[in-house]
């Protein structure tokens, strides 16, 4: 298989591959995805080929993305989606105990959407400053 891609495109691959990565196997310890791992490693290994060595490392036999890699702002970007993620999921989970719909959709999303539009509102001018947690 051939893929023309300008180093721009190339660059951009890389991203999308170690991010998908990051969210398939950095949770995982031990249990990792190992074929996401080697073809991340092969996507990688074609850096120096291409203009961008310093973009990976070696170790014990394998190619990396480097350190220079990982904090070039990639887990900003990781970290942002998370953020994003966190709060409209927890939007989500509070709205659904609010309505009863733990266990169940309702046949109408719209009360469930405005409660969770509600919780997201606060979210934006809060954060979780305004959230407790009673034990």
């Amino acid at each position: 298989m051939t893929i023309d891609l300008t180093e721009k495109e190339f660059r951009r691959l890389l991203d999308l591959v170690y991010i998908g990565n990051w969210i398939l196997n950095s949770t995982r310890g031990d249990d990792r995805f190992e074929d996401y791992d080697l073809v991340q490693e092969k996507l990688f290994s074609l850096c120096a080929g291409q203009g961008m060595p310093t973009l990976i490392q070696r170790w014990r036999g394998h190619i990396f993305p480097s350190r220079a890699y990982e904090d070039g702002g990639i887990h900003e970007a990781i970290a942002d989606y998370e953020d994003a993620v966190f709060f409209d999921i927890l939007a989500e989970e509070l709205a659904r105990r609010d309505l009863g719909l733990v266990e169940s959709d309702p046949e109408d999303f719209t009360e469930l959407n405005a409660r969770m539009d509600e919780y997201l509102d606060e979210f934006d001018r809060n954060g979780l400053n305004a959230v407790t947690v009673d034990l």
